[in-house]
C-alpha cells in the first residue's frame, strides 16, 4: 500500500517545525495547535510506515480509506502553511526610508501593512483550527472502526514459481543463452572435480527470465555434481528456514535441525559441503547482507563447487561476483514467442510471421513496446489470444501498453511480479519513480530536468547530515537505474563509456507506475479525466499529453485550484486552463510548447508558490517583469528562446538554485545568492569587470558555464582568477570564447576547487598551466583543454590524474610547425574511458599497460611523421594493440604525402584492428574525408537498454547539460548560443 509516499507528510512535518521556530508572531494559542498537529501527524506517519511496504492487494480496505484521507489532508495542510509563508514573505521585504515630504504617505502604507499582517495571522489561526478539527475527525474515525493496520492473512501465490516448472520446449531463444552461461560457468574445464569453485550472478530487469535461465542450466548440468540445491531468497527471507531448505535440498535429514539457531545451521552446512562437489542456485537476492550470510554457509573447497545467483540489482550482482548481464530476446525470438503463444505454432524455428498478414504490422509495434522482455510478451500474448484476428482489437491492446493495460489475470500477475521491485524501493525512491508517470511512453527524460522537478516537489530528503539537494537527487536517479526501474541513456557515442544524461521507463514499468499513481491520486493524465470518478476529482498533479477535441469541454469543468504540478507536452498546449486558475502550483513545465501564439503567460506573476518553471524552447521573446513575484522559485529554464535580455526583477528570486538561459547579461547577479547552477552567462565588453566581480559573490555555485564575448586582457584575467578563487564549491566549470580562434590565457594563480570534477575551457593556454596538478585534482573525471605547445612531460602529468575518465586534449602544433613524437607511457591514464587527441602535429604511440580501461579513442596524425613509428618487425605500429579494452577507434590522417605512404599507413591501422582481440569498430578520415576501409563490428546501441551503466560505476555528470560529447556532436557552445539569439 504505499500511502505514506503519496502525501506530503515528510515535508509537512518539517514545515510545521519551521513555523514554530520562525518569527511569525502567531496569535495566542496557535503555536500550541501547531504543536498538536505536528505530534498527531508524526503518529500517523508512524502508523502508515507499518503498512507502506505491503502490496495494495494485501491491505485492509478500511486502512486504505484511512490512509487516503490522511494523504489528502496532508496536501491541504501543506497548501495552507505554504500560503501563510508566501503572504508573510510578500510583506517581509525591507522598505526604503520615506522621504521628508512623504511622511503621511509612509504612515498610511505602514498602517495598511500592519493591518494586512493582522489579517494574515488571523486567517492562519482560523485555518489551523479547521485543520485540527479535520485531523481529530480522521483519528476518531480510525478508532471507531478499530483499524490496526493488520494486512490480509490469506495465502498469496507467488507467480514467479511458474518459472521452475516451465517446459524447456515452451521456451524460446533459451538454448544459446543456456549454452553461453554453461560455458562461462564451466570454462575451467569439463573435469569439475579437479577445479576450484566459481560463482556467477545473473542480473537483469524483472521479467527477463533470470529464474527460468538458472533453472534450465540447473537441470542441464546438475548430474555432474554430487550435491545440488535450488533455493529462493525473496525480499524478506526467514534465514533459518532458508538454511533448512538448503539442507533438505542437499538430501540431509533436517528433523534434528529444527531447534538450531542460524549460526549452528551455517556450521552444519559448512561441515556437510566441505569436501563435496556441489552446485547451488540462490534465486532472487535483494540485499547483499543476506548473500553474505548465505556465503558463510557455502565453503570454498578444491572439489569444484559452482554457485549461481539471480538478482535485479546490479550492485548486488557486482558484490556477489561474476556478473552475467541478462539480455532481452532478439526481435526474431520475440516474434516466435508471441506467435507460438497466440496461435500454438510448433514450428518455432521458422514461424516468425503471424498467419494473418494484416496482424504482422501491429504485432511488430507490440513487440517494440515489449522490448524483448519475455514476461511482457507472454502477458500481451494472453490478451491477444482472446481477440481472434481482429486487427482493430489488436491495435487497442497495442495502444493500451504503457497507459493502462486491460485488467485481466495475466496482467495482474505481471504487475505483481514487477511490483516486487517497486515495493523493494525505499519510500523516498517510490515517490520519485511514480513522478515518472507524467511522461509519455518511450519518452527520453532528461536527468537534470527530472531532478530539479523532484526538488520542487520536496521529494529530496537531506537527512540529519544535510547535503546538496541536487547531488542527493542525482544519487536517487542512479539508484533507480541500479535497481532496474529506469533504463539509462548515455550522452556520448558508446554505452560502454559515456555518463548517463537521461533515461527511459520501460512501457511495462510505466503501466505499473501509472496504475499505482492512479490508485493513489498521485498524477492525473488529461486523457484519463473522463474515466476518473467524481469522488476522485481533487487533482494534485496533472499532465496534458494529447490533444483530443472531444475532451476540450470536459477539461474546462475540472477544478485545478489544488493542482501542484502541471506538465504539458506540445500537442496538448491548447487544453491548459489559464494560469489564473492555479492557486498552489509548484511545478509548471511547458518545455517545447510553442507559446508565441497558443498560450499566454499573462498571470505568471500570480503563481506565488511556484518552485519550478520550465520554458525551454517555447519561442517566447521576453519574460514578464512580474516574474520577480515568484519569491520561492528554485529552477528557471528558458534556454533556446530568442530572449535578448532578462527583466531586472529577476534578481528578486532569492531562492533561485538553477538558472538556465542563453547568453543574456544579468545586472546585479550577485543578489541571487542561492544559485548553485548558472548557464550560460555571457561576459561582454560593457561592464565585463563588474559582472565578473559580482559572479565571485555567488559562493554556492556548483555548475558554471560562461561565454566570453569580449577581448581577453591581463586585467580581465586577474579579475577572473580572483572570481574563481572565491568559488570553491565549483564542481563543473565550462568557459568558452565566441571568437573563432579562442582567447589566450593561463589563469595563473588559480587555486582549483577541492571537488572540481568537470573542467572544459575553450581558451588557448600557451603551455599546460601550473594549477593542472594531479594532487589537487583528485576528483577531476572530465577534462577538455587546449594547449598551444604541449610537451611529453605535460602528457605524463595528465596521465597521473587518478579519476580522469574523459579527455579532450587539443594542441596547436600543426600551426606552429611542431612535429614532436609523443608516447603514452605504461600505467598512465589508469581510469580513462574516452580520449580525443587532436592537433599534435606528430605521431602518438601507446605503450603496453597504458590506458588500460580505454574503450573509445580518436586521434589525428600526419602521415609522414607517423611512418617513423615501427614495431619490432619493422612495420608501422601506433601500439593500438596495447589498448586491451579498445572498442571504437577514429583515426584522422593529414596526408601531405604520397598516396603510397597514405595507403601504407592505412593498411597498418586496418591490420592492427583486425588482429586486436576485441575487433574494434573503426573509422578513418584522410584530410577530413572519410576513407573506405573502416568498419563496424559492434552492433549499434539499442533504443532501450535494460541494464545499468557498466563503465563509470553509476557515476554521471554533476549537473548541467554542457559536456564535451555534446559539443563534439553539435558544434561549439557559442555557436549554439548565437543560433538561438538569431532566431
Amino acid at each position: 500500500m504505499d500511502a505514506l509516499v503519496m502525501g506530503a507528510l515528510s515535508s509537512l512535518i518539517l514545515k510545521l517545525g519551521n513555523v514554530l521556530v520562525g518569527e511569525y508572531k502567531l496569535q495566542k494559542g496557535v503555536k500550541g495547535q501547531i504543536m498538536f498537529l505536528q505530534s498527531e501527524l508524526e503518529s500517523m506517519q508512524g502508523a502508515l510506515k507499518e503498512i507502506a511496504d505491503v502490496p495494495a492487494d494485501q491491505v485492509d480496505n478500511q486502512d486504505k480509506i484511512w490512509a487516503g484521507k490522511v494523504r489528502e489532508l496532508s496536501y491541504d495542510i501543506e497548501d495552507s502553511i505554504d500560503t501563510f509563508l508566501v503572504r508573510c514573505n510578500d510583506h517581509g521585504e525591507p522598505q526604503p526610508p520615506a522621504r521628508p515630504y512623504a511622511h503621511m504617505k509612509a504612515f498610511i502604507e505602514r498602517s495598511l501593512d500592519l493591518l494586512t499582517r493582522f489579517h494574515i495571522r488571523r486567517n492562519i489561526a482560523t485555518e489551523i483550527r479547521g485543520i485540527k478539527r479535520r485531523l481529530v475527525e480522521v483519528h476518531e474515525r480510525r478508532m471507531v472502526y478499530k483499524l490496526d493496520g493488520v494486512v490480509n492473512k490469506h495465502a498469496i501465490v507467488d507467480p514467479r514459481l511458474l518459472a521452475h516448472y516451465t517446459k524447456v520446449t515452451d521456451l524460446v531463444g533459451i538454448d544459446n543463452t543456456r549454452h553461453e552461461l554453461i560455458e562461462c560457468l564451466m570454462r575451467e574445464g569439463h573435469d569439475v572435480s579437479t577445479k576450484k569453485g566459481k560463482i556467477i550472478s545473473i542480473v537483469g530487469f524483472g521479467g527477463l527470465g533470470k529464474t527460468t535461465l538458472a533453472n534450465v542450466v540447473y537441470v542441464k548440468i546438475k548430474e555432474q555434481f554430487d550435491f545440488c540445491a535450488f533455493v529462493s531468497v525473496s525480499q524478506n527471507p526467514d534465514m533459518k528456514k532458508l538454511f533448512k531448505d538448503l539442507l533438505r535440498n542437499l538430501g540431509k535429514n533436517v528433523e534434528e535441525e529444527y531447534t538450531l539457531d542460524e549460526k549452528s545451521l551455517i556450521d552444519r552446512l559448512r561441515a556437510f559441503l566441505k569436501e563435496k562437489r556441489y552446485f547451488i542456485i540462490i534465486d532472487d537476492i535483494w540485499d547483499i547482507t543476506i548473500w553474505k550470510m548465505i556465503r558463510c554457509a557455502l565453503p570454498d573447497n578444491r572439489c569444484g563447487y559452482r554457485i549461481i545467483t539471480t538478482t535485479r540489482i546490479y550492485d548486488v550482482a557486482e558484490q556477489v561476483g561474476g556478473v552475467y548481464q541478462m539480455k532481452p530476446l532478439s526481435p526474431r525470438n520475440s516474434k516466435i514467442l508471441l506467435c507460438s503463444r497466440i496461435f500454438g505454432s510448433e514450428d518455432k524455428g521458422n514461424n516468425v510471421k503471424c498467419p494473418d498478414e494484416q496482424l504482422d504490422e501491429v504485432s511488430d509495434k507490440i513487440l517494440k513496446k515489449c522490448a524483448g522482455v519475455p514476461l511482457a510478451i507472454i502477458t500481451i500474448a494472453s490478451l491477444l489470444a482472446g481477440k481472434g484476428t481482429n486487427k482493430i482489437k489488436w491495435f487497442e491492446v497495442c495502444n493500451s501498453i504503457g497507459v493502462g493495460l486491460e485488467n485481466n489475470l495475466d496482467v495482474k500477475n505481471m504487475r505483481k511480479i514487477l511490483s516486487f521491485s517497486y515495493y523493494d524501493l525505499p519510500s523516498y525512491l517510490r515517490k520519485c519513480l511514480l513522478y515518472l508517470s507524467v511522461f509519455p511512453e518511450d519518452y527520453e527524460i532528461d536527468k537534470n530536468r527530472l531532478i530539479w522537478m523532484w526538488i520542487a516537489e520536496d521529494f529530496i530528503e537531506c537527512g540529519k547530515h544535510g547535503g546538496i539537494l541536487f547531488e542527493i537527487g542525482e544519487s536517487y536517479f542512479n539508484e533507480l537505474i541500479n535497481k532496474g526501474m529506469i533504463q539509462p541513456i548515455y550522452g556520448g557515442y558508446s554505452e560502454h563509456t559515456s555518463a548517463v544524461t537521461s533515461c527511459r521507463i520501460h512501457d511495462m514499468i510505466l503501466d505499473l507506475v501509472r496504475s499505482l499513481s492512479n490508485e493513489q491520486n498521485f498524477v492525473t493524465i488529461s486523457d484519463d479525466v473522463d474515466r476518473t470518478s467524481p469522488s476522485r476529482m481533487i487533482i494534485r498533479r496533472i499532465c496534458y499529453q494529447n490533444k483530443k477535441e472531444d475532451r476540450v469541454t470536459s477539461e474546462t469543468t475540472v477544478s485545478v485550484q489544488q493542482v501542484r504540478s502541471v506538465i504539458v507536452f506540445p500537442p496538448a498546449i491548447n487544453l491548459v486552463p489559464s494560469l489564473w486558475n492555479f492557486s498552489v502550483l509548484r511545478v509548471l513545465d511547458l518545455d517545447n510548447c510553442n507559446l508565441s501564439q497558443a498560450y499566454s503567460l499573462e498571470y505568471l506573476g500570480n503563481l506565488f508558490h511556484l518552485r519550478y518553471l520550465g520554458l525551454r524552447d517555447t519561442m517566447i521573446t521576453q519574460l514578464p517583469e512580474e516574474i520577480g513575484n515568484l519569491r520561492f522559485l528554485q529552477t528557471l529554464n528558458i534556454r533556446f528562446n530568442p530572449i535578448i535580455s532578462l527583466p531586472t526583477t529577476i534578481v528578486q528570486l532569492r531562492h533561485l538554485l538553477c538558472l538556465l538561459f542563453d547568453g543574456s547579461q544579468v545586472k546585479r547577479i550577485d543578489r541571487l545568492t542561492s544559485l548553485e547552477e548558472l548557464s550560460l552567462l555571457t561576459i561582454r565588453d560593457n561592464g565585463a569587470t563588474g559582472t565578473i566581480k559580482e559572479l565571485g559573490n555567488l559562493k554556492k555555485l556548483r555548475v558554471l558555464a560562461m561565454l566570453w564575448n569580449t577581448e581577453w586582457n591581463d586585467s580581465l584575467e586577474k579579475s577572473m582568477v580572483e572570481c574563481l578563487n572565491r568559488l570553491q564549491n565549483i564542481r563543473c566549470l565550462n568557459i568558452y570564447s565566441s571568437s573563432a580562434g579562442g582567447c589566450k590565457c593561463n589563469l595563473d594563480g588559480w587555486a582549483t576547487p577541492p571537488h572540481l570534477s568537470r573542467l572544459q575551457i575553450g581558451f588557448w593556454f600557451s603551455t599546460l598551466p601550473d594549477w593542472m596538478n594531479p594532487p589537487s585534482l583528485q576528483d577531476l573525471w572530465c577534462l577538455q583543454i587546449w594547449v598551444r605547445e604541449l610537451r611529453q612531460e605535460d602528457l605524463q602529468i595528465l596521465g597521473r590524474l587518478p579519476a580522469l575518465h574523459y579527455l579532450d586534449l587539443k594542441a596547436d602544433h600543426e600551426n606552429l610547425g611542431i612535429t614532436w613524437r609523443f608516447t603514452v607511457s605504461a600505467c598512465s591514464f589508469p581510469c580513462l574511458l574516452e580520449c580525443r587527441l587532436s592537433g599534435f602535429g606528430g605521431p602518438v604511440e601507446f605503450q603496453q599497460g597504458s590506458m588500460p580501461r580505454l574503450t573509445n579513442l580518436s586521434f589525428s596524425s600526419p602521415v609522414c611523421e607517423a611512418r617513423e613509428i615501427t614495431g619490432s618487425d619493422g612495420s608501422l605500429n601506433f601500439g593500438l594493440g596495447n589498448l586491451h579494452s579498445l572498442h571504437s577507434l577514429v583515426v584522422r590522417l593529414n596526408s601531405r604525402s604520397t598516396s603510397k605512404e597514405v595507403e601504407e599507413l592505412k593498411a597498418a591501422v586496418v591490420h592492427a584492428m583486425e588482429i586486436h582481440p576485441n575487433h574494434p569498430s573503426f573509422w578513418m578520415y584522410i584530410d577530413g574525408k572519410k576513407a573506405p576501409g573502416g568498419h563496424s563490428t559492434i552492433a549499434p546501441r539499442p533504443k532501450t537498454h535494460l541494464g545499468r551503466p557498466r563503465s563509470s560505476g553509476g557515476r554521471s555528470d554533476h549537473g548541467g547539460n554542457l559536456w564535451f560529447h555534446d559539443i563534439l556532436r553539435t558544434g561549439s557552445l557559442h555557436d549554439q548560443a548565437a543560433a538561438n539569439r538569431n532566431k
